[in-house]
């Protein structure tokens, strides 16, 4: 989530009850320690007496390396600084990351997965907790128990996985039953994550993968109201209305309205498009709207031609009964 993640997209995003907690995007750790700015850049909630969103959501942060003296070396750099967690990153597909050594690359030797989290661990001592993220290996999702295994050994507390090899990137389907194979082989909990985009591929995702908890990245962006939507039905059975164009366009505004305060218009602009862009990949009005606004370079007459007229019924929290024999327990959490 490089670049879509950032502290006003995660406030925006736990306003509204749903998430337990959030990561902040990658730190990217090379071969030196890193100074405060850098942690304080990608998590600003560190200079806080809480390490939480606004909403009191935590969040926790994540470092991306291979590097094992320099991503124990910043591990301990964001402890100092008041890091609540660190998590680790091996699920990023991205080919610059991967070429660089870094994220989903370290997939291809579980050896190293190891080594990685074993330094982070050993560090850290035990005075915060120290997560992890996989895929279903790089290019041959047998690896993948063997990361997760090596993972696990090493100290990790708990392990979020994307039910996709490195090679498969995003192509649909997540493989939430090769999730399941893995979450039968651990002893520490076991998070799903990958095309979770509505309430019931959430279900479909718990179901095959036999987690309880799930990881919300794309799909949040996508819809806004997600984890709301999740939350609200595991705890009432109840069904949350559909999340209306009107509902996007207003967090898109929010945001905008946030960021203008710190950062040029034209960046604004680039990051308002960058989240519509997320929207869009559920087709519907975010779909037109991207197509019509492309190409608009000022932020006031993007952010005028991105909302309607306001509805009165534009954030009421309406809902339809949904039958059900079997209500999940209210223990279970999203992440973002």
């Amino acid at each position: 989530m490089e670049g879509v993640i950032d502290s006003v997209t995660r406030d925006l995003l736990t306003r509204s009850p749903g998430f337990d907690w959030t990561v902040t995007e990658f730190v990217r750790v090379v071969d030196a320690r890193l100074p405060p700015r850098v942690f304080h850049k990608h998590c600003p909630e560190l200079t806080q007496a809480r390490v939480a969103t606004p909403s009191g959501v935590p969040v926790h942060l994540q470092l991306l390396g291979s590097d094992t003296r320099a991503l124990a070396t910043n591990a301990r750099q964001a402890l100092a600084l008041g890091a609540i967690s660190i998590d680790l990153n091996f699920g990023c597909p991205a080919k610059i990351v991967n070429r660089h050594d870094g994220g989903a690359s370290l997939l291809r030797h579980p050896e190293r997965v190891f080594a990685a989290v074993k330094a982070v661990s050993d560090a850290i001592d035990g005075e915060i907790p120290v997560t992890a993220k996989i895929r279903l290996g790089f290019a041959d999702r047998r690896q993948a128990l063997h990361c997760a295994l090596a993972a696990q050994s090493a100290g990790a507390r708990q392990l979020v996985v994307h039910g996709r090899t490195r090679e498969e990137g995003y192509r649909p389907p997540a493989h939430w039953d090769w999730i399941g194979k893995i979450r039968h082989r651990l002893d520490i909990p076991v998070v799903a994550n990958g095309d979770i985009w509505t309430l019931e591929d959430y279900w479909r995702a718990r179901s095959l993968s036999g987690c309880k908890d799930v990881m919300l990245g794309r799909g949040a962006l996508a819809d806004p109201w997600l984890a709301p939507r999740i939350r609200h039905w595991l705890t009432t059975g109840e069904r949350l209305a559909p999340t209306t164009w009107e509902m996007q366009a207003d967090v898109l505004h929010q945001y905008a309205t946030i960021q203008r305060r710190t950062l040029p218009p034209k960046i604004v602009v680039s990051l308002v498009k960058q989240w519509l862009a997320q929207m869009r990949q559920r087709g519907g009005e975010a779909e037109v709207r991207f197509q019509k606004l492309k190409r608009i370079t000022d932020l006031d007459t993007l952010l005028d031609a991105l909302l309607l007229p306001r509805s009165n019924q534009e954030h009421e929290q309406r809902v339809v009964k949904e039958p059900t024999t079997e209500q999940p327990h209210h223990s279970e959490r999203a992440f973002c």
